[in-house]
């Protein structure tokens, strides 16, 4: 009998084995990475509604991006889609902070 169907099978589970090893701590890696930049993007979104139920005057501009971001958010995405929709939230309580200042 023999014995290259067993080799053939030992090196398929060779190579999978070390495809496993190198993919699922960048899968890990990459999903982490995903989840953090969602969690910053809702803290941002979060704080710019704040800033808007503080600002005494309404800011249209401000209140389109903050509708972006929650429309973004709402969609999911990945890592990009979080960094623009954290940018949009950041841009918008900028704009109400600054027009509580006055």
């Amino acid at each position: 009998m023999s014995s290259w169907p067993i080799w053939v099978v030992g090196v398929g589970l060779l190579v999978g084995a070390g495809f496993a090893a190198v993919a699922v701590p960048r899968w890990r890696a990459g999903e982490l990475h995903r989840r953090t930049a969602w969690s910053a993007a809702r803290a941002a979104i979060g704080t710019a509604a704040v800033s808007r139920d503080a600002c005494p005057v309404p800011v249209a501009e401000a209140d389109q991006l903050l509708a972006r971001a929650e429309l973004i958010a709402a969609g999911r995405g990945g890592h990009a889609a979080a960094r623009t929709a954290a940018g949009y939230a950041r841009r918008a309580d900028d704009l109400w902070r600054a027009a509580a200042r006055g």
